[in-house]
């Protein structure tokens, strides 16, 4: 192993199961918790998630001054430790909505014709800029932005470009865009809580668990003896009188000196795995899809014809979750199976857009909107940094439609693809991700970008 690798860790989320089942008065202890983490969040969420609280987010010290003032630590009786977690857990929730109403505002900025290069340069250096954006978005004039003496610099040479009014416009646009994608984050479900070695402790081959009863704590007995110093995530299953304890740990990259091959991958809907010498991995994942979107499908219309009780719906929930982990075992293992297979130093991967998931058959809506390729990716993702493999995602535009013999255009028929230029034919999926190596070997390409 590389002295200068032989260190290198990366994050890692690991869990542990409660041995045997929960007893019923604990479990309602536990949910009485979880209710009331709930509970916080919520507020936090009402209070702190619009435009007005956005120069109180960083670092947050504001937010914890006024919510300790609030009264409502007091008013639920929850443990001061759960209610600051659940204040900073909403926190982090409301950072990454704004993350994604950024992000919504970026694309939606760059995509418009009617902007100038310039413009478009300009809004993105809003949007980039936290004091600059809240600026607008509190509709402050620019002299009182709080912007350090380079970053107005960089201001002030963008603005020279741009006229009064058109700034004002595009300041009016950012704020309408603002309005139109961000929401709210909510939380509906009670079913767990974060808890800190305040609230936990390990010990008899268990973990002792704070509650809301002053100085007693509920033991639950674990199928490990393993103990982290991290902070945990206390999962609930009353359903089955269970609980799981997820922990971020760090962990070492394997490095494996038998993983020499370059390998090109097409995902898909029925076949979850393609490489590029045509081998398959995952090839009941469309089966076992069909079947999970189904019953979605299925129970969705039962529930809007006959509007469930509270109790059938987290009956619902709770198979809906079983079945879903039932899926994802499946993609992990076969996941597994690839890298043990193909033993990749490099993957290559197309970037693909979301599927639309918007044609005339309800029920392939349902099938491609439920298709687990975001979960897919990003489990390819955890496991390539685990095991030192380079994941090269390329770009993706065409890569189909073009030979991977010739460069030139074909089509797909019955699942071949066929090249009228030099009469190649080969499977579909292969063909994408012969494609995909060659993108991702070459220099001379579009690079990727997300």
């Amino acid at each position: 192993m590389p002295a200068n690798t032989a260190r290198k860790t990366i994050c890692k989320t690991v869990c542990q199961y409660s041995k045997s089942p929960v007893s019923d008065s604990d479990m309602r202890k536990l949910l009485d918790i979880a209710k009331d983490y709930r509970a916080v969040k919520n507020y936090v969420y009402q209070r702190y998630g619009s435009i007005s609280s956005l120069p109180k987010l960083y670092p947050g010290y504001t937010i914890q001054n006024e919510m300790t003032a609030s009264g409502l630590r007091a008013e639920l009786g929850i443990p001061s430790v759960y209610f600051y977690l659940a204040v900073f857990d909403a926190l982090g929730d409301i950072k990454s909505q704004w993350t994604k109403t950024k992000s919504a505002v970026r694309r939606a900025a760059g995509q418009n014709p009617n902007f100038t290069e310039e413009e478009k340069h300009y809004l993105r250096f809003l949007i980039k800029t936290n004091d600059a954006f809240e600026g607008v978005l509190l509709q402050m004039p620019s002299d009182n932005w709080h912007l350090p003496v380079d970053i107005r610099k960089r201001y002030e040479e963008l603005i020279k470009d741009i006229t009064k009014d058109r700034a004002e416009w595009l300041h009016r646009y950012l704020c309408r865009k603002v309005r139109k994608y961000h929401v709210k984050s909510h939380s509906d479900t009670s079913d767990g809580f974060f808890s800190s070695r305040g609230t936990h402790r390990y010990g008899d081959h268990g973990i002792y668990i704070t509650t809301k009863e002053r100085r007693k704590r509920i033991f639950i007995p674990l199928t490990d003896g393993n103990e982290y110093k991290s902070q945990l995530y206390i999962k609930l299953f009353p359903e089955k009188n269970s609980v799981e304890l997820r922990a971020a740990v760090q962990t070492a990259v394997h490095f494996h000196s038998d993983y020499i091959n370059e390998v090109g991958i097409s995902l898909g809907m029925s076949d979850m795995i393609t490489t590029h010498e045509g081998h398959i991995y995952g090839d009941k994942l469309g089966i076992h899809q069909a079947a999970f979107s189904k019953w979605v499908r299925e129970q969705i219309g039962k529930y809007n014809a006959n509007q469930y009780t509270k109790p059938g719906r987290e009956k619902y929930n709770a198979k809906k979750h079983r079945m879903q982990e039932l899926l994802h075992s499946y993609i992990n293992m076969e996941l597994n199976r690839f890298l043990q297979e193909e033993k990749p130093k490099a993957v290559y991967l197309p970037k693909l857009p979301p599927p639309k998931g918007n044609g005339a058959v309800k029920r392939m809506n349902y099938y491609a909107s439920m298709w687990q390729r975001g979960y897919i990716r990003e489990r390819l993702e955890q496991k390539c940094r685990e095991h030192s493999i380079e994941l090269v995602k390329v770009y993706a535009k065409d890569i189909s439609r073009i030979c991977s013999r010739c460069s030139a255009s074909g089509y797909g028929q019955d699942g071949i693809f066929l090249c009228p230029a030099c009469g190649f034919r080969i499977d579909f999926k292969t063909n994408a991700a012969q494609n995909a190596k060659k993108r991702g070997q070459s220099k001379h390409l579009p690079p990727y970008t997300d």
